[in-house]
């Protein structure tokens, strides 16, 4: 049972359809990107997409917008050329009619209008599908300036980068740094972001998956700690063995497993919310029943 203080009356996840992506994508693998993406014949089974709902009594939050329909429905969705080919290679994709991000909310009892915030872990095209739909709405988009600065940089389609679904009229980006936070518990991260200022929604810099990726980190009183860490890890065993994916700056990667892994030193319950986890649903239902350490 939450306490009465709880500002947050509910934590749900939506799946915007399933992706198929390869093995070496999930990792962990020593090969090199271009050499599995052009020669694995092979594709994991279908992978949940998925965008996290957080009901704070000062607002709807997102975390990550999962993927657009229009990605399977309309042809000149992907760059065509050789861009187009390494997208064919990374992903499959299966979103039916009743996977959008609205539909999603609608089955929770919210509308998009109710959206006060959408935290972007980055900007890949399947964290951002529901940005069309947030374009007509009141909602803060929230991404890290690192992020943003690094789509104005040449060649962001080779990136992984659509500007042309990115970049929307309509849209209010909020582009945040990382700012000190007082707070012990938090340890190894110094700095990152208090959403509502009161402690229980925190931004996090995790970068590696790309260079501007963020985690958030939701804290209820009683309840296990939830770690949403968009694309860091594909899979939440790996990511507490120390292991990465194959796709990204390993290094960077490495650095920011290891300050989730130490996080744990102060949260050992904490449990990790990957965008496509197969069993991120089981993770968060688990989670939601099992009570904090530091109750």
């Amino acid at each position: 049972m939450t306490s009465p203080t709880d500002p947050i009356a509910r934590v749900s996840v939506i799946s915007t359809g399933t992706v198929s992506i390869r093995p070496e994508h999930v990792g962990p693998t020593r090969k090199n990107l271009y050499l599995w993406l052009f020669t694995s014949t092979r594709w994991t089974a279908p992978r949940p997409i998925n965008a996290y709902v957080i009901e704070h009594r000062d607002g709807l939050v997102l975390f990550d917008t999962g993927q657009d329909r229009a990605s399977v429905t309309y042809p000149d969705y992907f760059p065509g050329g050789l861009n187009g080919l390494i997208y064919s290679r990374l992903a499959k994709f299966d979103i039916g009619p009743d996977d959008t991000l609205s539909a999603g909310l609608a089955r929770l009892g919210h509308r998009m209008a109710d959206v006060h915030t959408a935290v972007i872990s980055h900007l890949h095209q399947d964290h951002i599908g529901g940005l069309p739909q947030l374009a007509e709405s009141e909602s803060t988009i929230m991404i890290s300036r690192d992020e943003w600065d690094a789509l104005a940089k040449p060649l962001p389609e080779a990136r992984g980068l659509l500007p042309t679904h990115i970049d929307l009229p309509g849209l209010k980006w909020s582009r945040i740094t990382p700012e000190p936070l007082d707070d012990p518990t938090l340890g190894p991260f110094t700095a990152g972001h208090d959403l509502f200022g009161d402690g229980t929604i925190i931004v996090l810099p995790t970068p590696g998956h790309t260079p501007g990726s963020l985690s958030m980190l939701v804290r209820r009183p009683r309840l296990a700690p939830l770690l949403m860490v968009g694309d860091l890890t594909y899979d939440a065993d790996l990511l507490t063995a120390g292991k990465v994916p194959g796709v990204g700056d390993k290094r960077q990667m490495r650095a920011s497993v290891n300050r989730i892994n130490a996080l744990r030193r102060t949260m050992p319950n904490l449990a990790i919310l990957a965008a496509h986890d197969a069993n991120a649903a089981d993770r968060l239902s688990a989670a939601l029943s099992e009570t904090s350490h530091q109750a």
